[in-house]
């Protein structure tokens, strides 16, 4: 529909003037908690653009470890809006590559990964212990990359596993649910004006046992729950 072409291309508006905008005061503020104060603007995108963020559960601020879906820009917004703490996105380093807007990763002092390199996963550890110590909980996606916002998931990959064990994590799983119906890039499009953020219970992994695929059931069938509730 025409309609939701139009939406889609003013979030998108909103969005590039708006992360301009924050880039800009993060270069001014970033050695203050990485400019945390002024990235929670990020939560001004949904009222601006006159979607809802249903928010389910509270967060642990005790959690290390968010392990959370991926379908939209908007779950990176969304979490950088309604977040405490000085979080600290575990990230494709070719997104702190983009001109300019790259630096909305980079001056904060985000987790940038090179995939295609064979010593990615030392920095990754080496990283992640930084920010530990910095008291800054890690974010991380474990499908790797955007599904595509309709009933399943795609596979999680071991990175996240990786970090809870060797660093024993608090880990929280985090569910977003028609984040990519509110705000698609492929196409430009807006389909829905609600989203949900259900925010689960933190726990210590049992190292050893089938906890991380557990997790991944679990948080399939919470997912798809509230996905036929608000899509029914």
């Amino acid at each position: 529909m025409i309609l939701n072409k139009i939406k889609g291309i003013y979030a998108t508006l909103v969005i590039a003037i708006g992360l301009a905008a924050i880039v800009c005061l993060i270069f001014f503020d970033k050695k203050n908690q990485n400019a945390r104060r002024y990235r929670k603007y990020c939560g001004l995108f949904f009222p601006f653009c006159g979607f809802n963020l249903e928010k389910i559960g509270e967060f642990d601020q005790s959690a290390t470890l968010i392990i959370m879906n991926h379908q939209s820009v908007a779950d990176i917004i969304s979490l950088e809006g309604l977040h405490p703490q000085n979080i600290c996105w575990v990230a494709k380093k070719e997104l702190g590559e983009i001109p300019f807007y790259g630096y909305a990763l980079k001056g904060p002092e985000m987790i940038l990964i090179d995939r295609e390199d064979k010593k990615g996963l030392a920095f990754l550890l080496k990283s992640a212990k930084e920010k530990i110590e910095q008291k800054r909980p890690l974010i991380i996606f474990p499908e790797g990359t955007r599904s595509f916002g309709k009933e399943k998931f795609l596979p999680f990959k071991s990175g996240a596993k990786l970090l809870a064990e060797k660093f024993n994590l608090k880990v929280q799983p985090i569910v977003l649910v028609n984040t990519r119906k509110v705000y698609n890039t492929k196409p430009i499009e807006s389909t829905s004006n609600t989203a949900r953020i259900v925010i689960l219970d933190a726990f210590n992994p049992k190292i050893g046992s089938d906890w991380y695929k557990e997790l991944e059931i679990k948080m399939q069938e919470v997912y798809l729950q509230h996905y036929r509730d608000m899509n029914s």
